[in-house]
């Protein structure tokens, strides 16, 4: 089979950058046609050539979505009849978003169907469930913290105490998809903290069979309590309360637009782990690695979410007729075809004539969830990227392996958020506290200097709640 790739000319509506619903268009570019046996047909991921369409890669890879009013309205509704009307609000919120029919007593799952769950897996199922608990709990177990204390020279005994927060709430999503391993990843460094209670939730199915996957998960971790509800309304219930639910200190987990609203929103009342968007993965690439390799990554990026987004730099290789026919070939084959096809046709990117310190700054620039670097002494390069969620090194490093069993968490910030937010860790499920004693000798030595600075901002109560006990000492010598 023979492919020819030409890119089309850009006409004058093409020049600017079209954004419609707060996501880019289709394209930015007009993508590449490929010829075969005299038949024109558009290939799913534009092209961009780095030398003469940066403006354009730019506005494809740091384009932010609107805010979304109708989407914070709705949810802004949801929490606050939550709030009011507690577990009547959340039955009427599931039979109308989720058409399941539930009771008070009905929304707790009891532990013997998270049992049964877990029997009914296929032994190498619960092999693999296991050790992928295995190794993400030997991972997180090195992030634990440790409190400490001090005595300095000036007679203060400080100290710096870290504790667990005693609930989290585990979001875990339903519906067309089963996520056990986002149990697995927002479970266990909760565990590793010593979360003295830790609920999770999870959308009911009209069918009355929950995935027995995820389920299987959470008996495995002996994660008990675990209520059949989904959406804003899940997280609201989390975030106060309801007769049925208790309160927790935190949530975490990804859902979709209005689980994610209703974190933000939410964000105050309770911890949150991050907003998370859609799902990316930027890829360089260098002649290393096949096309096929390359394509089947940026086809497990894309089946995620129409609104995901894969994007490859290809570094001293312009082979876009091969990645091209791979891309499709490897479709072609796909159950998800059509959710990968949307996101890729409107979402991805493949960038050519970039050399490597060009592509170090669109790295830098993008901040991606996921980075693979699938390139000759990639691990040389680690050093020099400041900017992502999660890098994986080398050709054999593939997204997916650490999405289910290396080890580090798949919890990861999106939307260039990388820049200052950091994966799901055991760090998220503690909170720290200062502790300070100050003897007479330390009060004497710093008193004076802190009453000083007192005065010098204008609060005389502050410094005058140090002079007094000053006075004091001065009268008992």
């Amino acid at each position: 089979m023979t492919l020819r790739l030409e890119l089309p000319r850009r006409s004058a509506s093409q020049a600017a950058f079209p954004v419609a619903l707060g996501r880019p268009a289709a394209v930015a570019v007009a993508p590449p046609i490929l010829h075969h046996k005299g038949r024109a047909a558009r290939a799913m991921v534009p092209v961009y050539d780095f030398t003469t369409q940066q403006d354009d890669i730019w506005k494809k890879l740091l384009h932010q979505p609107t805010e979304d009013a109708r989407t914070q309205q709705a949810v802004r509704e949801i929490i606050d009849d939550v709030r009011r009307r507690g577990d009547e609000a959340l039955l009427e919120f599931t039979s109308r978003f989720d058409d399941v029919e539930l009771t008070a007593a009905g929304l707790r799952l009891a532990p013997e169907v998270l049992e049964d769950a877990w029997n009914s897996l296929p032994s190498d199922m619960r092999a693999a469930l296991q050790t992928a608990a295995d190794r993400i709990r030997a991972f997180h177990e090195r992030q634990r913290r440790e409190s400490w204390e001090m005595e300095d020279g000036a007679g203060f005994r400080l100290a710096q105490r870290w504790m667990p927060l005693a609930t989290a709430g585990l979001y875990i999503p339903g519906g067309a998809a089963a996520y056990p391993s986002t149990v697995l990843m927002n479970a266990i460094p909760a565990q590793v903290a010593g979360v003295d209670r830790i609920v999770a939730v999870t959308p009911p199915q009209r069918t009355g069979k929950m995935n027995p996957a995820t389920l299987g998960a959470l008996h495995l971790l002996g994660v008990e309590e675990v209520y059949q509800i989904g959406g804003a309304q899940a997280v609201a219930a989390l975030a106060f309360g309801t007769q049925s639910l208790p309160r927790v200190d935190i949530v975490v987990g990804p859902g979709n637009k209005y689980v994610a609203e209703a974190k933000r929103l939410l964000y105050g009342t309770i911890r949150i782990d991050m907003v998370a968007g859609p799902t990316e993965v930027l890829i360089l690439a260098d002649d290393s690695v096949p096309a096929e390799w390359i394509a089947a990554d940026m086809i497990a990026q894309a089946e995620h979410d129409p609104d995901a987004q894969s994007v490859v730099v290809l570094i001293g290789r312009d082979d876009t007729e091969a990645l091209a026919a791979e891309l499709e070939q490897q479709a072609a084959q796909s159950p998800r075809q059509a959710v990968l096809r949307t996101s890729l046709e409107n979402n991805g990117a493949v960038i050519v004539g970039a050399n490597i310190e060009q592509a170090l700054d669109i790295t830098a620039r993008k901040a991606p969830e996921h980075l693979e670097l699938l390139l000759k002494d990639a691990r040389d390069l680690v050093p020099r990227i400041r900017n992502a969620g999660s890098i994986f090194v080398g050709p054999h490093s593939v997204e997916a392996i650490g999405d289910y069993i290396a080890g580090p968490n798949h919890v990861l910030p999106t939307g260039g958020t990388a820049r200052f937010f950091s994966p799901l860790s055991v760090q998220d499920f503690y909170k720290m506290t200062q502790v300070i004693e100050c003897g007479p000798q330390g009060l004497a030595a710093m008193g004076p200097a802190a009453a000083r600075l007192a005065d010098a901002e204008g609060l005389d109560g502050h410094a005058q709640s140090i002079r007094r006990r000053l006075a004091a000492l001065e009268v008992a010598t």
